[in-house]
């Protein structure tokens, strides 16, 4: 640690002037990882202002440490991972050591492996296991200066990784004039200008001569503390100059001006010199040998070039170096635009084909300012190289430009056409948005013009469920008809999803499913697209008793489809097996993508699935994996920057019986998710409302919300509230309501034979039924649904039975159904419902006392530590449970010190008894 003496810091490393607290706070960072903490800090500033002499700093006090260094460089950030191959290039060595997938993905990325691109999530997973592994073997800082030029895949990245470092003895450390976007959130510290004493003493030191005081302040006021600046603003002036303060007359802003007093430095060089400095200029990786073989091919003598120096302003050694990122940008920019291309084409030429094919394209489209198919071919294959990689952002970025050299008005539409899709597909919506419409503009068939379409429609639905989408889509599967009908077929089924479980529009629900009645039967045996849409058509046209034996047929085939061809599509299949009350197939099917997801590392797809898993869990009563998966899509929805309508948490909460946290996100998915016109969160907000309300026994609110639930355009989610509104208006004492919506149910129940459909089924009837029907009806309702899985369904039959029987005097057996009923909903978690069957209890005399949900223990688990310990519970290793939460395995093992503490436990091998598994429902 150093001390500070003045306004200077002095410490191991060398003296800042006035960087006292800067120099605290990096001490600090360096000070906490030596201790086994991870550290991220993000310094951001103006040019010129200090960020790279404090990261210098840094890297001085990190003595013993091994440090990692990286920069952005503004030519390169097209090129995908450039920065990231940089900061791990030395630890390349390590990549045996990690997981399988994680190794094949920054092999891949590094373009040392040919496999299809993964997710950068699974690349972000990759290198913080690599830096974790890494920091094993002593503390570890990475440094990554002028992050602001980092390229938009290296940025994802490295965001990912500084949001999870917690336990790896890592400090990741960004230097940069504004924050990135994908840098945004991450702690920071802003450079400012020096204090007065401190820039009076820095520009002292580089003017020769003594200043009249006034011109001092007026030096001082004008370099705003900027100690670029502050040295540079005095380069250049005369003495007279300086002692009269002309040299400050006629200045722009700040940076204009620190680039201004680098372009006069420029100017007095020789010619060969300055074009020398281009040539430097615009090859980013610093490499010596290139920049040689350049300078030969524009004829540039080394003797003359160098002749007279390069006045500080470049420096050759190991790599060339520009005194400042400033020195480049003024270099480059100040050039003519013809020796800006002579130079680009020099640089390509030198630069080998086969080991670094993109960037001599790079080169190649930066020296073209015509058409030029023959560059045009070498930047789409460039980008089909960055595709392969994972880098969509840099594969649009060169179709793009690809684009723009494109004579043939057919091609270019082509082209335009791949780089709107890698520019959905990497998130750039509004980028993707402007390729489209190129596309369309330039389209020279109908199939180009409806691709046209398709891409603008996807990126509407991407944009947010809402009522837009449907009826693009459904424009744009109609006209696929005659040119692909596989794809129109699969364009079909994602309007209906979209229409159905996203804005939940009835109109565009009804004009889908006639559209999709219109379509031809399909070639050969029908695919489970094939009976998806029939059979969502049909129960929207014709009903549930026409759609049936089709919905069937379609759950068995979305149950043996293989599981990779289901992610695109079979989130909006995936109510097959529910619609016809098929337990077992309800919960299983999601598990099977999901796993497909987690191991090619598909995030942005993952939390449809993760809740689907998450509702069909709650409804069978396993809380635990509710709550684990509403964990996971917080971590991946973090991890990604995405949002979705909390449709678990939201069931959770109301079977748990948390009125007070229920009852607020109900209200705030209502407002948010109603305003942004998604419909199907404001639908199952209040199914989860009528639960809620039912556990309760405030029947009368029960009623009012499984009422607004029913109307919705979802068939699922008003599937599932009919029980509830049978329930609430049988006990609100509305019998008229009661009977209607038993009508409806009895529709969609009574055609399917199963046990989850019958007992529900009799459980509501024997709700409106006279005494002698309804013991009948009660009994038959426990014994179906007591061979389900769906165990709350079996505790609710147990708790209207007792409830029935106790208002008709025969306590003893109440009492039996009673207390099967409260222990049932004590053990799976349902508050609300336990106390409602308490005092169920009460009421016959019997005396029971409430009892808690949860061990003690347990409950002081906070979220992810709780799935957490389910996960090695159930077996999986460090490693994959860091590879299912974004973590790195260093960090699962610190969360697990901690739980076994908070269990009273110590070793893994005990958490199955700590934490006993309910096996009556698919894991």
């Amino acid at each position: 640690m150093g001390v500070q003496t003045g306004g200077a810091w002095r410490g191991e490393n060398a003296e800042l002037l006035g960087r006292g607290p800067e120099c605290a706070v990096l001490d600090g960072t360096i000070a906490a990882v030596r201790t086994g903490q991870s550290r991220v800090l993000a310094l951001h500033g103006a040019p010129g202002v200090g960020k790279s002499a404090l990261l210098r700093y840094a890297e001085g006090a990190a003595t013993g440490m091994q440090v990692l260094r990286a920069g952005g460089v503004e030519s390169e950030m097209e090129l995908a991972f450039a920065t990231l191959h940089q900061l791990c290039a030395p630890l390349l060595d390590r990549l045996g050591d990690l997981p399988g997938p994680q190794r094949h993905a920054l092999e891949v990325v590094f373009g040392t492996r040919a496999d299809a691109p993964p997710e950068r999530f699974m690349v972000g997973l990759a290198v913080l296991s690599l830096l974790s592994a890494a920091s094993e073997k002593g503390p570890l800082l990475c440094v990554v200066d002028d992050a602001q030029w980092t390229d938009r895949a290296s940025a994802q990245v490295l965001g990912f990784v500084a949001r999870r470092l917690l336990a790896e003895s890592v400090a990741l450390v960004f230097g940069s004039r504004e924050q990135p976007r994908d840098l945004l959130g991450l702690p920071e510290l802003a450079v400012a200008g020096l204090k007065d004493a401190d820039a009076y003493a820095l520009l002292d030191s580089v003017t020769p001569v003594r200043l009249d005081q006034h011109i001092r302040e007026r030096f001082v006021a004008e370099a705003q503390g900027n100690p670029l600046a502050l040295l540079e603003l005095p380069r250049g002036l005369t003495m007279t100059q300086m002692a009269g303060g002309f040299g400050l007359l006629h200045a722009d802003t700040l940076p204009g001006r620190i680039e201004q007093s680098f372009l006069s430095r420029i100017e007095d060089l020789p010619e060969q010199t300055r074009l020398l400095l281009l040539v430097a200029a615009a090859e980013p990786t610093g490499d010596p040998s290139l920049v040689w073989q350049a300078a030969e091919r524009l004829e540039i003598s080394p003797s003359a070039a160098l002749a007279s120096g390069t006045d500080g302003l470049l420096v050759f050694d190991t790599r060339v170096v520009f005194r400042h990122p400033l020195v480049r940008s003024a270099v480059y920019r100040s050039a003519k635009q013809k020796d800006r291309r002579a130079v680009h084409l020099a640089l390509a030429e030198v630069t080998d084909p086969k080991a670094d094919p993109d960037r001599r394209a790079w080169h190649l489209a930066s020296a073209t300012t015509m058409p030029d198919e023959s560059v045009a071919e070498e930047l789409e294959r460039s980008a089909g190289r960055a595709q392969a990689r994972g880098g969509l952002a840099t594969a649009a970025a060169f179709l793009q430009r690809s684009v723009a050299l494109t004579a043939d008005a057919s091609l270019r539409a082509e082209r335009a056409l791949a780089a709107a899709d890698a520019s959905l597909r990497a998130g750039d919506l509004d980028v993707g948005q402007n390729l489209a419409e190129i596309a369309d503009r330039d389209a020279q068939s109908e199939f180009q013009r409806v691709r046209a379409q398709l891409v603008r429609s996807h990126i509407t639905f991407a944009a947010g469920f809402n009522n837009q989408a449907p009826p693009m889509l459904l424009a744009a599967a109609q006209r696929l008809e005659p040119f692909d009908m596989a794809l129109a077929r699969e364009t079909y089924l994602i309007a209906w999803g979209s229409a159905s479980y996203g804005a939940a529009n009835r109109d565009s629900l009804m004009a889908i499913s006639r559209a999709i009645r219109r379509l031809p039967p399909p070639d050969g045996e029908p695919t489970a697209v094939d009976l998806a849409l029939e059979g969502f058509a049909l129960l929207v046209t014709d009903g549930r008793s026409a759609a049936l034996p089709t919905l069937r047929r379609g759950a068995r085939a979305l149950i043996e489809a293989p599981a990779e061809n289901l992610m695109k599509w079979s989130w909006a299949a995936g109510a097959l097996p529910a619609l016809v009350w098929e337990d077992r197939p309800t919960t299983e099917w999601p598990i099977r993508v999901i796993e497909e997801l987690r191991a090619v590392g598909a995030l942005y797809e993952l939390p449809i699935y993760l809740h689907s898993r998450g509702i069909t869990s709650s409804l069978a009563g396993d809380f635990d994996t509710a709550a684990a998966m509403i964990a996971e899509v917080d971590a991946v929805t973090a991890a990604t920057g995405g949002r979705m309508t909390q449709h678990t948490r939201l069931l959770l909460t109301a079977m748990q019986g948390r009125a007070a946290e229920a009852v607020t996100l109900i209200a705030a998915t209502i407002e948010e998710d109603g305003a942004a016109g998604q419909l199907n969160g404001v639908a199952s907000a209040h199914w989860a409302a009528a639960i809620l309300h039912n556990g309760l026994a405030n029947h009368e609110r029960a009623l009012s919300e499984a009422r607004a639930t029913i109307e919705s355009a979802n068939a699922l989610v008003s599937q599932w509230a009919l029980p509830e509104f049978v329930e609430a208006a049988a006990r609100a004492g509305d019998d008229t309501a009661a009977h209607e919506a038993f009508e409806d149910l009895a529709d969609v129940a009574e055609p399917c034979d199963t046990d989850w459909a019958q007992g529900v089924l009799a459980r509501c009837r024997a709700l409106m039924s006279d005494d002698a029907a309804a013991d009948d009806l009660y009994r038959e309702a426990i014994e179906r649904l007591g061979r389900t899985i769906m165990r709350p369904e079996l505790a609710r039959a147990h708790l209207l039975y007792g409830e029935w029987l106790r208002r008709g005097r025969q306590r003893d057996e109440a009492r039996a159904h009673l207390r099967s009923a409260y222990e049932m909903f004590t053990s799976i978690g349902m508050d609300a419902f336990a106390e409602r069957a308490r005092r169920e209890l009460l009421a016959t005399g019997e005396t029971v006392r409430k009892r808690r949900t949860e061990t003690p223990a347990s409950g002081d688990l906070t979220t992810q530590e709780r799935q957490i310990a389910l996960l090695v519970r159930d077996g999986l290793s460090n490693p994959e449970v860091g590879a299912r939460l974004f973590l790195s395995p260093r960090t699962v093992e610190w969360h697990l010190r901690k739980i076994f503490a908070k269990l009273g436990i110590s070793s893994r091998k005990q958490l199955p008894e700590a934490l006993p598994r309910d096996d009556s429902t698919p894991r």
